[in-house]
């Protein structure tokens, strides 16, 4: 009898379409107060986060993400000090956050301490930066931590997991309002926005966008290709008081940094604003 034994992770992209990947082990497993946190070691995919059964991060394409939720409003705010991070629990974020000497704090707020626990002794390529003495963690939760804030924040920060369970309150109208407060004059929001492919995942898509093109007077949203996130194709949404993600790119000044990124580039930036038709169709942009 044959001792050998494949073992597969199932990411469910919708009821009729998954994502499967070929598992070495298990490395860590625990419930939190919130989910249950597993995180497994896939051959394509290196580690991978799993919250309540559904993919988070991976090792592989963690980068992708991270880059194109941070660099994009920084390379069109001139002068980003005061930053806070809603979710991140794996400390991505803060990363290409740190990487900027101009920024003086970053407020981290995450539901789950144990999330930030996990990825601190396992996800140590997205959790390297969190004892930054810039970077300062509160574990609570997102919309009443928002609440107590009034034009504090240049730069404000949403990434979160998907619009339900722990994260369902953060892609509310009242969450978007309480961030508009929460920023300075010339603040930029910025939040994960789902992939618009898939009908399942479109809806909370028209939803964010519609919530906060009631609250901030400039909303559109970007693009990037996550190859294992559902349809590989993911949105983001950049929403300003002030300032427009291509008339005020300064890509001069950006470049000039030589910060190293894997992914955003100056020329990225500009294209990923420019939408497939389906997706200005989906969000009423028509005219964008």
């Amino acid at each position: 009898m044959s001792q050998n034994m494949e073992l597969w992770y199932t990411d469910q992209h919708t009821q009729n379409v998954h994502l499967t990947m070929k598992v070495k082990n298990q490395i860590a497993s625990l419930k939190s107060e919130f989910q249950r946190i597993d995180i497994l070691d896939t051959i394509e995919f290196g580690k991978v986060l799993v919250l309540d059964g559904e993919l988070f991060i991976t090792e592989k394409d963690e980068f992708i993400y991270h880059e194109m939720i941070t660099h994009v409003p920084m390379a069109v705010h001139p002068h980003v000090e005061n930053v806070l991070v809603v979710g991140s629990g794996d400390g991505g974020t803060v990363r290409e956050l740190t990487k900027y000497d101009t920024i003086k704090n970053i407020d981290m707020v995450d539901i789950d301490r144990e999330v930030t626990n996990m990825c601190l002794e396992y996800f140590k390529e997205t959790s390297c930066k969190l004892d930054d003495p810039r970077v300062h963690m509160y574990f609570e939760e997102g919309l009443r931590f928002v609440r107590m804030k009034k034009d504090e924040y240049d730069l404000i920060i949403v990434d979160s997991s998907d619009p339900y369970g722990p994260a369902e309150g953060l892609f509310t109208r009242e969450f978007y309002g309480t961030c508009f407060k929460a920023l300075h004059e010339d603040g930029i929001l910025i939040n994960q926005h789902e992939s618009p492919y898939y009908s399942e995942h479109s809806r909370s898509v028209q939803k964010a966008h519609r919530n906060i093109h009631k609250v901030f007077p400039l909303s559109t949203v970007y693009q990037c290709h996550i190859p294992s996130y559902p349809s590989g194709h993911w949105l983001f949404g950049f929403a300003s008081k002030k300032y427009d993600p291509i008339k005020d790119l300064r890509a001069d000044d950006w470049n000039n940094l030589n910060l190293k990124t894997r992914y955003y580039n100056t020329d990225l930036h500009m294209g990923s604003f420019y939408l497939p038709t389906y997706v200005k169709d989906l969000l009423g942009m028509d005219d964008a």
